[in-house]
C-alpha cells in the first residue's frame, strides 16, 4: 500500500473492506479516503467508542452541532510515513529555525560586544580632561594648556578648490583657535590644481588668524627633480621622489623661521575633528608630568567606516607590514607587541612607522637648533648620505625598490633602540577622507573587537604579513643580492646581475616595485603609473 498523508482524525485501514467513505457523508471527512472493517470502533469522546456501522449517523449529528466556522476548516494533515510533499516542508522549517537561531545569536553577540566591550570608545582620563576644558570655554588657545608652538603643514592637490573652500579648511581654522593663533603657524602648498583651487586658497588666506605661508604653483617642473633611467633609455621621475618634494615645499618656511617650534603637525586631505588633532599633539604618550614623549604620533585614517587606508607607510615595531586593513590592523603573525597594544586599547601603539592622514612630530628634527637634539640623535641613524638635522622627506634611489616617503622620514628620526622607536599610532584619534565616513567612525569602533578572530583567520589564509627581504638587514653592512639592472643595449632591456650594496636603516619600509610620474595627463587621469619590475 502506498503511504499517504492522512487527516488528523483519520485512520489508515485495509482497502479490502466492502464499506467506503461514500457510505458516510459528513463535512468533517474528506470524500477521497476509504474506511474499512465493521468491527473497527471509531472514537468520538473520551471513554466512548461506537461500532463503525453507527458512525454515519453520529457523525452527521456531531456535525450539526459543530460551529459553522469549524465546519468549513480543513483538518490539519500529519504524516504517518515519509512522503514527497511533507519532507521538503519539514526540511525548510528546520533550516529556517536553524538560520533564525544563528542570526539571533550573532545579533546578541554584536549587541553585547558593542555595549559591554567597546573598542577605543572610553577616553583615558587626561584625554577627557582636555575635552572638558575645550567644551567649558570659547577662549582661543584653550586646548594648548602649555602654550606650545605648533607648525601646521599640508601639501595638497585641490582640484576644484573643494579642500581650501570646504570642510577641510574649516577644520584647520577651528584647530588654530584651539591652539591659539599666537602659538600656530600655517603652511599650505598647493600645485597642479587649477584656477578654482587658486581662488579658494586666496579666500582661505584672508581668513587665517595666525602667521602663515599659503603657496600655490601652477605646475612643478619635473626637470628639477631626480630622474632614473628606464630600460628603454628614457628618463623618468619616481612617484615617491615627487611626493617627497611637494611635502618638503610645505616645510620651507621652517628654514628661515626665527620661532622655535615644539610640535610639527602634518595634515593630509582628511576630514577630522579639531579636538582630536589637539589630543594627538598634547595627549599621546604622556608622562607623569603631563608632557608628551614621542618622536612621531599618528592618527588612524579610514577610507570607509571599516577599512584602514595608509598601509603603505605603516609598519609594526619589528618592521612587519600590516595584516588585512581592518581592526586590529596588525597581524599577530608579525610582531605580537604591536598587535597586543591594539587589543589592550593603548593610546600609544608601538610602531616603527605610521602616517594615518595626520601626524604630530617633535619639531626639533625639522629645525636647525642647539637645544638638546643630541639626546635624540644616535649614531645608528646616521647614514652614508649624511642624513642630519633638519630632516626632510626623501625617496629611495634604487630602481626596483619603492618605499613611502612617510615611512622613510620616520625611519630617519626614530630611536635605534630595539622596541623603543619613539613612533606611536594613536587609535583614539581617527580621520577620514570624507565627512560621511568620519560620522560613522564613532559608531563602528564600538564593535571592532569582534573582528579580531576573523582578522586572525584571514591573515593565516592570506599568509599576512608579506615577506620583505630587507626587513632584517643590518644598517651600513654590505649586502649581496641579485637585482634587475636596466640596459638599453640589451634586447630584453636589461638583465639580472649580482651586485653589492650598503644596507640602510630603512629597509623595512620598502617593497619590490616601481611607480613613476606621468607628464601631459588628460582630465581625470591620475598622474602616475606602476611599471612592472622583473623578478628573479
Amino acid at each position: 500500500m502506498n503511504s499517504q498523508c492522512l487527516q488528523v482524525d483519520e485512520y489508515e485501514l485495509s482497502r479490502g473492506s466492502t464499506q467506503t467513505s461514500d457510505d458516510y457523508e459528513s463535512p468533517l471527512f474528506d470524500d477521497d479516503y476509504e474506511y474499512g472493517h465493521d468491527h473497527f470502533r471509531y472514537p468520538l469522546l473520551t471513554g466512548q467508542v461506537v461500532p463503525v456501522n453507527a458512525k454515519g449517523a453520529l457523525a452527521s449529528r456531531f456535525a450539526s452541532i459543530t460551529p459553522a466556522w469549524l465546519r468549513h476548516q480543513r483538518p490539519r494533515a500529519r504524516c504517518l510515513a515519509p512522503c514527497r510533499i511533507c519532507l521538503p516542508r519539514s526540511f525548510l522549517r528546520t533550516f529556517a529555525l536553524l538560520a533564525y537561531t544563528i542570526c539571533t545569536t550573532i545579533l546578541v553577540i554584536i549587541i553585547a560586544g558593542g555595549v559591554f566591550f567597546p573598542g577605543y570608545t572610553h577616553l583615558p582620563p587626561h584625554y577627557e580632561d582636555l575635552r572638558q576644558a575645550v567644551r567649558a570655554s570659547h577662549d582661543a588657545g584653550r586646548a594648548n594648556l602649555r602654550h606650545q608652538k605648533v607648525f601646521i603643514a599640508a601639501s595638497i592637490y585641490d582640484k576644484g578648490g573643494k579642500l581650501c573652500g570646504g570642510v577641510w579648511a574649516e577644520n584647520v581654522l577651528d584647530l588654530i583657535q584651539l591652539l591659539g593663533p599666537e602659538n600656530a603657524f600655517l603652511s599650505i602648498y598647493v600645485n597642479d590644481s587649477g584656477p578654482e583651487a587658486r581662488e579658494a586658497l586666496a579666500d582661505l588666506q584672508r581668513r587665517v588668524p595666525c602667521d602663515h605661508a599659503l603657496v600655490f604653483e601652477d605646475h612643478i617642473r619635473f626637470d628639477d627633480l631626480l630622474h632614473i633611467t628606464m630600460p628603454d633609455g628614457s628618463e623618468r621621475v619616481k612617484r615617491i621622489e615627487y611626493l617627497a618634494e611637494v611635502r618638503n615645499r610645505a616645510l620651507k618656511p621652517l628654514e628661515n623661521s626665527t620661532t622655535i617650534f615644539d610640535k610639527l603637525l602634518y595634515l593630509n586631505d582628511v576630514v577630522f575633528h579639531p579636538i582630536d588633532a589637539a589630543q594627538l599633539l598634547f595627549s599621546t604618550h604622556t608622562g607623569a608630568d603631563g608632557r608628551t614623549d614621542y618622536r612621531a604620533a599618528c592618527a588612524v585614517d579610514f577610507i570607509n567606516p571599516f577599512k584602514f587606508y595608509d598601509t603603505f607607510a605603516t609598519r609594526d615595531i619589528e618592521g612587519y607590514s600590516m595584516g588585512l586593513p581592518f581592526f586590529p590592523w596588525f597581524s599577530a603573525n608579525g610582531d605580537e607587541q604591536t598587535h597586543q597594544d591594539v587589543l589592550d586599547g593603548k593610546d600609544a601603539v608601538r610602531v616603527r612607522s605610521c602616517w594615518g592622514g595626520m601626524v604630530a612630530f617633535d619639531a626639533r628634527f625639522f629645525q636647525t637648533r642647539n637645544d638638546g637634539l643630541d639626546d635624540l640623535i644616535t649614531a645608528g641613524n646616521q647614514s652614508p648620505s649624511n642624513l642630519s638635522v633638519p630632516y626632510r622627506f626623501r625617496s629611495e634611489k634604487d630602481f626596483s625598490w619603492d618605499a613611502s616617503e612617510c615611512c622613510l622620514i620616520q625611519a630617519d628620526i626614530q630611536s635605534p633602540e630595539p622596541g623603543q622607536s619613539g613612533i606611536y599610532m594613536n587609535p583614539f584619534v581617527r580621520v577620514a577622507y570624507d565627512a560621511k565616513t568620519l560620522s560613522w567612525l564613532g559608531f563602528t569602533r564600538r564593535f571592532e573587537r569582534l573582528y579580531t578572530p576573523i582578522h586572525f583567520l584571514l591573515d593565516v589564509m592570506t599568509n599576512a604579513p608579506g615577506h620583505n627581504p630587507r626587513r632584517q638587514e643590518e644598517p651600513w653592512q654590505e649586502v649581496v643580492e641579485t637585482i634587475w639592472i636596466p640596459d638599453q643595449a640589451s634586447e630584453q632591456g636589461g638583465s639580472f646581475r649580482e651586485v653589492t650594496r650598503i644596507a640602510t636603516h630603512a629597509g623595512f619600509c620598502g617593497r619590490l616595485g616601481l611607480t613613476v610620474m606621468k607628464e601631459n595627463i588628460t582630465e581625470g587621469e591620475r598622474n602616475w603609473e606602476s611599471i612592472p619590475v622583473p623578478q628573479s
